[in-house]
Order: structure tokens, then sequence, then C-alpha cells
């Protein structure tokens, strides 16, 4: 699959695989299976801790589905580990939807507003992915829509999306939502075979990533 054709149909079919029986019945962690290993290192910007970085869309499904667990348990890591969120940027819609994020991120709205962009969208069937739908939607939520749209439309939102979509490649992300850990690695329920055993191949990798230093 090349990655410019990703769609979360094809991520559902991913999701149904599941991991090899044999991985499954061990409990163990298989590179290549169940997590895939850099060959070059991704940027991180958490010095000192272990990273965590969600890689989601606002318009898939399974990161909708996924978001109240992976919340839950964000909340509950160490405090060596740093968690945060990318937005994919895999076509223009992408692209918008990564720069709303980034716009509630500058407004400090993220931990009020994020689940409620996922609910307006898979709840409500609202596409938000025109400006003015965007807009209306902030100021139905207690935002000023003239401030809203200048942190839509400023260097510093469109520089957080590009940064996104840089570390999205070096990641070699082609599906969401997936999980890198250090620069190093990366999984996700469609290699892990769960969207749980995700998180526990997540948990693993923290580890990994501890003792190789």
């Amino acid at each position: 699959m090349k990655r410019r054709e990703f769609t979360c149909a094809a991520a559902a079919a991913a999701l149904s695989l599941g991991a090899a029986p044999a991985v499954r019945a061990q409990g163990g962690f298989v590179e290549g299976k169940d997590f895939v290993k850099l060959a070059t290192p991704a940027p991180t910007s958490a010095p000192g801790k272990v990273e965590v970085v969600e890689f989601f869309w606002y318009g898939c499904p399974h990161c909708f589905a996924f978001e109240p667990q992976l919340d839950a348990w964000s909340k509950k890591v160490p405090d060596y580990v740093a968690f945060r969120r990318v937005p994919v940027g895999f076509t223009a819609m992408h692209e918008t939807h990564a720069r709303l994020f980034y716009t509630l991120e500058a407004m400090q709205q993220v931990e009020t507003l994020h689940r409620k962009v996922f609910n307006a969208m898979h709840q409500q069937r609202r596409r938000l992915d025109k400006e003015a739908d965007i807009v209306a939607f902030a100021t139905e939520n207690s935002l000023d829509g003239a401030k809203f749209t200048e942190a839509f439309k400023s260097f510093g939102v469109a520089t957080k999306v590009r940064q996104a979509k840089a570390l999205t490649d070096a990641y070699k992300i082609d599906g969401v939502p997936s999980l890198g850990v250090q620069g190093r690695y990366f999984t996700s329920g469609a290699l892990a075979g769960s969207n749980e055993r995700a998180l526990a191949a997540t948990e693993y990798l923290i580890n990994l990533a501890r003792k190789s230093g």
C-alpha cells in the first residue's frame, strides 16, 4: 500500500488480520510483526524522557474509538514518559484537521475540545473540512471566532502542521492510529492485533528504549 493511498477502510482490513497466532500464544512482542524498528531514528522533543507519540486523524473512526482508552492510558504513564498527539498530514483534508488540532493547542483548548471534535465528526456526522464549518464549531463551543481564525491562519500553527508531517514521514507512518516510541519504534492495532495489545506493545517498547539508553 502506498502511503498517500492510506484510508481508514484499509486500516479496518488490516485490523481484522491480528498478530500471528504463535506470537499471541507466547504473549511476547516480535519486531516486524508487533512493532517496527526504524532504520533511521526520528527526532524527539522530550530530553531526559521516553517520548510516546500518537499519530491520529480526526476523521478516522478507529482513532475515535481508540481515544477514550488512549486518553486514560496517557494519564497514568510514569513521569519518565512524555506523551503527545501528532495529527497526520497525508492529504489536504488531513492537513486541515491538523491545523484544527494545533489551533486548539495554541488556544489551550485541547483538553476541553479534543474529544468534542471527534464527537462532532463521528456522532454528529459533521465533516469539519472547511474553514467556515470549523470556525462555527469553535464558536459553538464558546471560543472567540476572530481569535480562533487568527490562530488557525497563523504562521505558528502552519509551522506545527509542517513539523507534524515531517515527523510522520520520519516514522514512516502509513496508517492511524499508530504509536511511536522514542523515535526508534512504532506499533499499531494493525500490527499488534488490537489497540489494547498495541498499548501493551508500547509499554514493552518504552522499557526497551529505557534499557538501551
